[in-house]
């Protein structure tokens, strides 16, 4: 539950805005609103709230801007809640530092799925419960050990290249969050990859590998012209 948590909801429709509150209230988080983008920005530097919900439609400045100026000084975990549809914006909104990307209209459990999920992110990234570093990730029959640098099945060593195995430790190990395929390959190929065949076909095999049905795939999800998402289990 979000007891304790402050959530900043940046939005300048009024009923929206009003049924985003009434949602996180009934789970306990603590709501601050922002109708304009100086107003977002002076509550969050006020307040430094858990996380933030941007509508990118603002009446005095374009979301992406603020988004932009935000992470000149902070890292709250920003969602980005929008009506817009151009998955341009979409990735320019996850390169800028968004830490994930919602499309109007979306669900309840949607929502509060993936506030879980940056908030669990940004108090735990990459660690556990004791502050130890992360060695395992688990999903379903899925195991990441990143020590051994070994991927199993079902308890069955899964076989993949050293590139292979590089895409599927970094997106597991950013599990739940949208990576972009610029970033992808970039962590993994370098600062000068600039196509992205080379990634399709890499997670066409991986997809082969892992998926029982890779046309329907249950751990790693397409974010049609974004990049990709790691799914991961679901917890309180």
């Amino acid at each position: 539950m979000g007891i304790n948590q402050f959530v900043l909801v940046v939005e300048d429709e009024e009923g929206i805005g009003r049924f985003i509150q009434a949602v996180l209230e009934a789970s306990d988080y603590k709501v601050l609103s922002a109708k304009t983008g100086k107003e977002a920005l002076r509550v969050a530097a006020s307040y430094t709230p858990d996380l933030i919900l941007l509508d990118l439609g603002l009446p005095d400045m374009d979301g992406l801007e603020l988004l932009k100026s935000l992470r000149h000084w902070s890292s709250i975990p920003v969602i980005v809640v929008s009506a817009r549809l151009h998955e341009r914006e979409k990735v320019e909104a996850l390169d800028l530092g968004a830490d994930d990307y919602i499309t109007k209209p979306f669900g309840t459990s949607e929502l509060l799925a993936r506030i879980r999920t940056a908030l669990r992110h940004r108090n735990n990234n990459l660690t556990n419960e004791q502050g130890q570093e992360m060695t395992i990730f688990q999903f379903d029959d899925l195991q990441v050990n990143f020590l051994k640098r070994q991927v199993t099945l079902n308890g069955v060593e899964i076989h993949f290249t050293p590139i292979e195995y590089k895409i599927v430790a970094l997106l597991a190990s950013h599990a739940g969050k949208v990576l972009t395929h610029d970033f992808i390959m970039h962590e993994i190929w370098g600062p000068y990859a600039n196509e992205n065949q080379a990634l399709r076909v890499n997670m066409s095999n991986i997809r082969r590998k892992i998926e029982a049905n890779p046309a329907e795939p249950h751990y790693i999800r397409t974010e049609v012209g974004v990049g990709y998402r790691m799914l991961e289990p679901e917890r309180d």
